[in-house]
């Protein structure tokens, strides 16, 4: 189901937008009056997602220019992502008072009347102008019906909606929020188990409300089988709770909507999870940033804001959001997870490190904090301690769990980076065991033993499934044509090293096989165009890289074969032949 909601004034529409409503006389005199340059530099920031300094320049034109839309609506749209609804409602009001119609200024001013409780308002609004799409609409209009007392009216809403097929599944999960925030537990069970369930598997959020229906029905044991169907038995500290309160018999409160301005906050993080990789990742941050506006201990709302920071760089605010998410919360170890992410990918390993190895002492005997401590440290090329956290992670997991092949194989990566093969081979054939047909691990033993040219035809199998499973991975296609190569069947290896390529053309490793490859058919001038290309596509600041520039260079100084022959290797089989 494709969710497409779309901002009603674009970026790339913004620069004639402006042109268009400010004359050429007063575009002169604003210019003068620094107009042009704050419009400029809030554009440069816009374009690098630095939304505080975007509202600033905006806001700065803004004051010079205090009847201009666009600026206004830009002035919003950064507010918002910033989750400062109370500064962006005034300017969005002000759009509206000029008639604008602006789609993030209406959701804007709907969001500030649901904090409010203004529910009168909300089923107000002039939806053709005012609206912000048909199911963000029907979605807030259901909830300000029930703030407005109609439980019924608030139903028909729901039940409107779903006429729309491909809009039903929200319908139908607003609609058992509903009946369960009014305590008719009963028919909110009912609709989230119809078809096989649908309503309750659909997120962890939905499956956690579909346990507390149920234990609110006094039907915990039901709930505990519900929770080691949906997640596997698999429960980090949050869930755990979940599990061992229902198992202690007590009930569970309805908490995920239990109001309607909670219900309105669950709409703008419904919508929000859905535009996440459907739409802009910043509407969807603007969604999620409404929902905790409007319910400040909607901690799922706050972890996937700091998700969805991450994902647009904005790594800043992502370690700021997720440090909001209290230390005595259930998701407090989810939020350092993610923070000790958002630290490693805005190049701060050891701050990374740091929160990590705290959550392990505060959590000793959880896997996932020291499958993260371990991966952390293989991706800073540390496999040194990489390795005794891999090994903490797998003592703690139990044996032949579904997940254990993925430490087997980090840890088998890094005891291969660390020289020790037998334990790295050992890692890898104990991950094929539990995953049989896993591509990555395939590809890693058998290209490993390519490398170190032993069990050829075993690794050329391996492969071969690998390939099978993943036709359109360059790393694994290479692996193909490069066992090809050094079992001597040169020419079979020719084509599969040039798919190779055009998968992967600007990789030094498949740019050098291919030369290789091309040379050990005779193909001398193309070996050595391949092989200049290789050159080029090296990172002069990558000193450990796979492809030896030096290596290279004797290639194109004296051939292949001489290279072979200065390092002792067997010759080539069509250099022997000849």
């Amino acid at each position: 189901m494709a969710l497409r909601i779309f901002r009603s004034l674009t970026l790339a529409a913004t620069s004639v937008a402006l042109l268009a409503t400010t004359s050429p006389a007063a575009l002169a005199q604003n210019t003068a009056h620094g107009l042009a340059g704050a419009y400029l530099a809030g554009r440069a920031a816009t374009y690098e997602g630095d939304y505080a300094a975007t509202a600033d320049y905006f806001a700065r034109a803004l004051a010079r220019d205090p009847e201009n839309v666009v600026l206004m609506d830009n002035v919003v749209f950064s507010r918002m992502a910033l989750g400062e609804l109370e500064r962006a409602e005034p300017i969005a009001r002000r759009l509206w008072a000029q008639g604008a119609v602006s789609q993030i200024a209406n959701v804007a001013v709907a969001g500030a009347m649901a904090k409010d409780e203004n529910f009168s308002g909300l089923l107000a609004r002039d939806l053709d102008t005012q609206g912000a799409g048909k199911l963000t609409d029907a979605l807030i209009n259901a909830w300000a019906q029930l703030g407005n007392g109609s439980v019924s009216k608030a139903v028909a809403e729901l039940t409107t909606l779903g006429e729309d097929e491909n809009l039903r599944f929200f319908a139908d999960f607003h609609r058992a929020l509903v009946l369960a925030s009014v305590g008719d537990y009963q028919s909110a069970a009912a609709l989230m188990e119809e078809g096989d369930q649908r309503l309750a598997r659909a997120s962890r959020r939905a499956a956690l409300a579909y346990v507390q229906i149920l234990s609110q029905l006094d039907r915990n044991d039901e709930a505990v089988d519900y929770m080691a169907r949906a997640f596997g038995g698999g429960f980090d500290p949050a869930l755990a709770r979940v599990v061992d309160a229902l198992q202690a018999g007590e009930t569970l409160a309805f908490d995920i909507a239990p109001t309607p301005v909670d219900g309105l906050a669950e709409t703008f993080f419904t919508l929000s999870v859905a535009l996440n990789g459907e739409a802009s990742a910043d509407l969807s941050l603007i969604y999620s940033q409404l929902a905790v506006a409007l319910r400040s201990d909607h901690v799922d709302a706050l972890l996937h804001t700091a998700s969805v920071l991450d994902q647009l760089g904005r790594y800043d605010l992502s370690i700021e959001a997720y440090s909001k998410v209290p230390a005595t919360h259930p998701e407090f170890h989810a939020a350092e997870l993610g923070r000790a992410e958002a630290l490693r990918r805005s190049a701060k390993p050891d701050a990374a490190a740091e929160v990590l190895r705290n959550l392990a002492k505060a959590q000793p005997d959880d896997p996932a904090v020291h499958l993260e401590l371990g991966d952390l440290m293989r991706q800073q090329e540390d496999y040194a301690k990489a390795v005794p956290a891999y090994d903490r992670a797998l003592e703690l997991t139990p044996a032949g769990a579904g997940r254990a092949w993925v430490l087997h194989y980090a840890r088998g990566i890094s005891h291969e980076r660390l020289k020790n093969w037998e334990q790295a081979e050992a890692d890898f054939r104990a991950a094929l065991a539990l995953n049989p047909d896993q591509p990555q691990v395939l590809n890693y033993l058998g290209y490993s033993m390519v490398e170190k040219q032993i069990k050829l035809d075993e690794a050329l199998s391996m492969i071969e499934r690998a390939v099978a499973a993943e036709p359109q991975s360059g790393y694994i296609v290479d692996s193909l044509g490069w066992v090809l190569y050094r079992l001597g069947r040169y020419e079979e290896a020719v084509g599969h090293m040039e798919t190779a390529v055009e998968l992967m053309p600007v990789d030094p490793v498949v740019n050098d096989h291919l030369g290789d490859v091309y040379w050990a058919v005779g193909r001398a001038r193309e070996a050595e165009f391949q092989w200049r290309r290789a050159l080029s596509f090296i990172d002069p600041e990558e000193v450990n890289g796979e492809a030896d520039p030096d290596r290279i260079r004797r290639k194109l100084d004296v051939g292949l074969d001489a290279v072979l022959a200065e390092e002792g290797a067997e010759p080539l089989k069509v250099a022997q032949d000849g």
